[in-house]
C-alpha cells in the first residue's frame, strides 16, 4: 500500500482541473494552487483546498503535480523562487505531468534528485473527456521505486499508466505519441474531404472503414466531430503545435528526420496563424478543406 495520501497539485488547466477532482474523489487530501481563481474555487467545491504558491502546495505533500503547458513553466514553476522544489520535503516526490520536451525534465530531475526529492515525468494522452473520465494514458520516466510508491496515485487519473524508462522517458513517449495523433488526424481529414468531394456521405464512409484497419481511436473521437463541425477544444491545436515544435527540436538532437511531423506542423501553424489555435486538433481537417473547397459537415 502507498504513503501517498497528501497530494499538492499546482496547475488547473483543461486537463489539471479534472485530474484534481479525480484524486479528491478517490479521498486523497488534495490541496491546489493555480493563477486562475474560478478553477480553484471548483476545486476547493468539489472538497480540496488551496494556497497562494506553489511552495506552499509542495509544503507537507508527500507527492507533488504540476500540470502546466510547456517546459519552461515547468521549469519555473518547480525550480523557481516560490516553486514547488523550495516547498518539497526530502522523501517527497514531484509527478510533472505536463508535456515537455525531455531535456526539460532531465534538468529538473537532477535539481531534485541535489534536494532528496524523488522525481517522476509523467505527461497524459486522452485530453479532456478522458481527464474528466480518469481513463488517460499516463506514460513515465523515472525510477521503477518511484514509479511503484506513486502507481497507486495514479490509478484514479488514468485506465494504464507505464514506466517507460529514465528520467525523461515519459515526455518522449508522449512526443512520439503526439506524432502519431496528428498523423492519424490529417490521414482522416483528407480521407473525409475525398469522401465528401465525391458526392458521398463522410457518415456512411465512417462506418463503412471504422471496423478495418483503417479504424482507430482517432478516426472514433475526432471524425465525429470533424462530420458536425464542432471543433471546441478537447485538445487545442496550439498545444499540439508545441508539441510537435518539440519532437522536432528533440530529434535534431538525435539525428532522427521526421518530415511528415515537419509537414503536419507547417499546417498547424498555418491555422494558429488563422486564429484557431484554442480550437480541437481535430480543426486540421479546416486546412484540408480550405485546400478543396469543401466542408465535410453539411
Amino acid at each position: 500500500m502507498s504513503d501517498i495520501k497528501n497530494i499538492g497539485f499546482v496547475g488547473l488547466g483543461i486537463m489539471g482541473k479534472p485530474m484534481a477532482k479525480n484524486l479528491i474523489k478517490a479521498e486523497y487530501n488534495v490541496t491546489v494552487h493555480d493563477r486562475v481563481r474560478p478553477a480553484v474555487d471548483e476545486v476547493v467545491a468539489a472538497g480540496g483546498s488551496s494556497v497562494e504558491s506553489s511552495a506552499a502546495a509542495a509544503a507537507g505533500a508527500d507527492a507533488i503535480i504540476t500540470m502546466l503547458p510547456d517546459g519552461p513553466d515547468s521549469e519555473l514553476v518547480i525550480l523557481g523562487e516560490g516553486g514547488v522544489l523550495e516547498g518539497a520535503a526530502p522523501g517527497s516526490v514531484i509527478v510533472d505531468m505536463s508535456s515537455i520536451a525531455p531535456a526539460f525534465s532531465q534538468r529538473i530531475a537532477a535539481a531534485c534528485e541535489a534536494k532528496g526529492v524523488d522525481f517522476l515525468d509523467a505527461p497524459v494522452s486522452g485530453g479532456e473527456p478522458m481527464a474528466i473520465s480518469g481513463a488517460l494514458a499516463i506514460m513515465v520516466g523515472g525510477k521503477q521505486a518511484v514509479f511503484d510508491r506513486v502507481a497507486p496515485m495514479f490509478e484514479p487519473l488514468g485506465a494504464s499508466a507505464v514506466l517507460c524508462g529514465d528520467y525523461g522517458a515519459g515526455n518522449t513517449t508522449k512526443l512520439a505519441n503526439q506524432i502519431m495523433v496528428a498523423v492519424n488526424i490529417a490521414g482522416v481529414s483528407e480521407a473525409l474531404v475525398l469522401a465528401k468531394k465525391a458526392g458521398l456521405d463522410p457518415q456512411k464512409v465512417f462506418d463503412a472503414v471504422k471496423g478495418g484497419l483503417a479504424g482507430s481511436n482517432v478516426l472514433n473521437a475526432k471524425g465525429p466531430m470533424m462530420m458536425a463541425g464542432n471543433f471546441a477544444p478537447g485538445f487545442r491545436i496550439g498545444l499540439h503545435q508545441k508539441d510537435l515544435r518539440n519532437a522536432l527540436l528533440t530529434a535534431t538532437d538525435l539525428a532522427v528526420p521526421l518530415p511528415i511531423t515537419a509537414l503536419i506542423q507547417q499546417i498547424v501553424g498555418s491555422l494558429v496563424n488563422q486564429g484557431k489555435a484554442q480550437n480541437d486538433h481535430s480543426a486540421i481537417a479546416n486546412f484540408i478543406e480550405d485546400m478543396a473547397g469543401t466542408t465535410i459537415a453539411d
